[in-house]
């Protein structure tokens, strides 16, 4: 299984979720960390590379996500038996069975009727926790897509080498082998909301939601001058707790604003803007594809239409400064941290669309252009980490570490 898995731009269903609620479950033919130790053998795994998000952006709770260009590493390697748990990086995490990682691949193994081997996880961790940037979701995604990808049956079954299928005996057979949606529905089911889980996965924007047939997710590319900047204190914030401060009741009007905000975002993030009137189209109808924006004078349509670039991304940043207003979580979770919400303002005052990335408290700015990023990155931000990020077009990547 050499090579990366590919990623799906369409829409992607998943069946329902249920079966993955008792994570702390016992592991059948696994030791705790530092006990039983392998006797050696062959060894084969895999590599994982997830990228961090962000969710809601503004309006899009529990919905929307972004994949950023920040990543953590993840290494799974089948062995006998045993638990080895490396863990790099500024947070302290479980190096048993409660690892995230660890609990996310004994569930993936569980939901497929796999056996339960000896593993040796080795993490690299980038994302910074508790600061809404989707770092329990990247540990699951991790997991998961990790677990899809070895065939532990393979390996306790056989000795070493050929399985038969030209594929190491303890890998699946290849990238028709890990199903995104299948993972989705994994993840979700562990996570307990799709949003951050499904960016992750598929990378872009999504926008993910429940049906009657469970868990989906729509990818959309996002528009090519997208330039996010990650604003990221020191202090963390709980989403359980900031869950809490949110009303159990919404007034329609609020409602219907963010709606209307929410469809806004994902044009703006995702459709070229048209001519004045949306006449981007020969004879005076919008082309499609087109999103008009009052005032852009001579600004890009889908036709080939003559621009102005620097028009072009001063309407862009109009829309998205309109589409990221919310009134939905924002108005509840930014007085609890005072100084992500003064960020926002400053952000917003420079004219750079702004929100709390997932519950926060960091603060992802939405800077369309590198002038517009530069913009952002000169606001004054005391206590904040600045990160200059690219968007993640891919999601997560798996590779084969090799057998040994």
């Amino acid at each position: 299984m050499t090579g990366v898995f590919g990623r799906s731009s369409v829409s992607s269903a998943a069946g329902p979720a249920g079966g993955l609620t008792d994570l702390g479950h016992a592991v059948s033919g696994a030791g705790q960390a530092g006990s039983e130790p392998d006797e050696g053998g062959p060894r084969v795994g895999v590599r994982v590379r997830v990228p961090a998000t962000s969710a809601n952006l503004g309006p899009g709770f529990d919905a929307y996500g972004l994949a950023l260009g920040y990543y953590d590493d993840v290494e799974v390697t089948l062995r006998r038996r045993g638990l080895s748990v490396s863990v790099t990086g500024a947070e302290q995490v479980s190096d048993g069975e409660d690892n995230l990682v660890v609990r996310a691949i004994r569930a993936t193994f569980d939901e497929l009727g796999r056996p339960q081997p000896g593993l040796d996880v080795r993490c690299v961790n980038r994302i910074p926790h508790g600061r809404g940037l989707g770092s329990s979701a990247a540990a699951i995604v991790a997991g998961v897509a990790a677990a899809w990808a070895l065939d532990p049956d393979g390996y306790l079954t056989a000795a070493a080498g050929d399985a038969g299928s030209g594929v190491p005996a303890g890998l699946s057979s290849g990238a028709d082998a890990f199903d995104r949606s299948g993972a989705l529905r994994v993840a979700t089911a562990i996570e307990g909301h799709p949003d951050n889980v499904a960016a992750a996965l598929f990378g872009g924007f999504t926008a993910a939601w429940t049906g009657p047939d469970g868990v989906a997710v729509h990818r959309a590319e996002p528009i090519a001058e997208l330039r996010p900047v990650a604003f990221v204190p020191s202090a963390r914030t709980s989403t359980s707790a900031s869950r809490g401060r949110l009303p159990e009741l919404l007034a329609h009007g609020d409602a219907a604003f963010s709606a209307g905000r929410a469809g806004l975002l994902a044009l703006a993030l995702t459709l070229p803007v048209s001519a004045p009137g949306g006449q981007s189209a020969p004879g005076g109808r919008s082309g499609p594809g087109g999103l008009a924006v009052p005032g852009s004078h001579g600004v890009l349509g889908s036709h080939g239409v003559p621009v102005d670039a620097t028009a072009a991304v001063a309407a862009r940043a109009r829309l998205l400064m309109a589409a990221t207003e919310d009134r939905l979580h924002q108005p509840y979770r930014l007085p609890a941290v005072p100084e992500s919400a003064a960020l926002v303002e400053r952000l917003r005052a420079a004219g750079v669309a702004s929100v709390l990335s997932g519950s926060g408290p960091t603060v992802l700015a939405l800077a369309v252009g590198g002038t517009q990023a530069a913009t952002a990155v000169g606001v004054p931000a005391p206590g904040f980490a600045v990160l200059p990020l690219a968007v993640d077009r891919d999601g997560l990547r798996v590779t084969s570490a090799g057998s040994r």
